[in-house]
């Protein structure tokens, strides 16, 4: 199979399987998208989840958050994980987002890695999924899923050159959803220590899977 051959296939797998894939992460407005997707940095979801709408109720905005101490803060972020030094990321970036950018979230990669707690993939996440670029972010799951379906090669071995390569790879306007394509894949069904490979449907094409077999 060719590596032509083997994208169209997953694609058009996900199309018919994921045809809505989408952030399970809830927010409500672009900065509480950044906020919920700083602070899913190694924690889940579904604990961001728990956390973000008594943070959201109290802090919608910018100039909210930026008002706000570190201290007060961490009392609703204290369940995630590293929360004390997210919580002075989150009052930094949200007092620069007010000084610099108008209380508006940016939409470039070089001005959201200058906020402060705010790498290469949360930076990807937000322009994915506010602005609708075709970025994509490499995460655990998105890092192990693509080399176990064999669409990107072994010697990729950062997660800059998994992204490098998958957008190389996918057709532009899909990268977006290519995302949580894989992010969703990973999380449920090619997990890390159990996958469920009787129950994915991308046998066919799955390096790992035939390799096993």
């Amino acid at each position: 199979m060719t590596k032509k051959e083997r994208y169209a296939a997953v694609i058009a797998y996900f199309e018919q399987a994921m045809p809505l894939a989408e952030t399970e992460l809830h927010f409500d407005s672009d900065f509480q998208l950044l906020v919920a997707v700083m602070l899913s940095a190694q924690c889940t979801d579904k604990r961001v989840n728990l956390v973000t709408p008594a943070l959201f109720q109290a802090f919608p905005t910018p100039a909210a958050m930026a008002a706000a101490t570190e201290e007060q803060l961490l009392e609703y972020i204290k369940s995630v994980s590293y929360p004390n030094s997210k919580a002075r990321h989150l009052l930094e970036a949200a007092r620069q987002l007010q000084e610099r950018f108008g209380g508006e979230v940016p939409s470039t990669l070089e001005e959201l890695t200058s906020l402060p707690g705010v790498g290469r993939k949360t930076a990807n996440v937000v322009m994915s999924v506010a602005f609708g670029k075709a970025r994509m972010a490499v995460d655990t799951h998105v890092f192990r899923v693509s080399h176990r379906l064999g669409l990107v090669p072994e010697k990729a071995k950062t997660p800059l050159a998994v992204e490098q390569e998958l957008v190389r790879n996918f057709p532009e306007e899909v990268i977006p959803r290519a995302h949580h394509w894989l992010i969703l894949h990973g999380r449920y069904i090619c997990k890390a220590l159990k996958p469920d490979c009787m129950g994915c449907g991308l046998q066919r094409v799955c390096v790992f899977f035939n390799k096993k077999s």
